[in-house]
């Protein structure tokens, strides 16, 4: 099975700078789309930022200017290095992996989550 360990997360001040990290192993042959969302209390999980196996990215409206995405595939880890915070980006931070596996004597494509980390910036 796939594990994901996220680590980065924790109390900021606002306009300080945060460096999430999420390392994934276990059974793979290899990452797809690697990628961060996040949900606040009372509200929907939402797509922070993505980076896919070619290096494309896609950032959030709300992100935009102040998070990098990337990913390191020798480590099988993904970063999102936020700066420039703000109050509203309080919220549990989960990651996202797309990884074919080894199932045996198989191979499959699975999504995966992480447990999610908390990041809360105060005024």
């Amino acid at each position: 099975q796939v594990q994901l360990v996220e680590s980065g997360g924790g109390l900021v001040q606002a306009g300080g700078s945060l460096r999430l990290s999420c390392a994934a192993s276990g059974s793979i042959f290899s990452i797809n789309t690697m990628g961060w969302y996040r949900q606040a209390p009372g509200k929907q999980r939402e797509p922070v930022a993505t980076v896919t196996s070619g290096g494309n990215t896609n950032y959030a409206d709300s992100v935009k200017g102040r998070a990098t995405i990337s990913r390191d595939n020798a480590k099988n880890t993904v970063y999102l290095q936020m700066n420039s915070l703000k109050p509203e980006d309080t919220a549990v931070y989960y990651c996202f992996t797309e990884i074919t596996v080894m199932r045996g004597l198989y191979r499959s494509r699975d999504d995966y989550w992480g447990q999610g980390t908390q990041v809360t910036v105060s005024s």
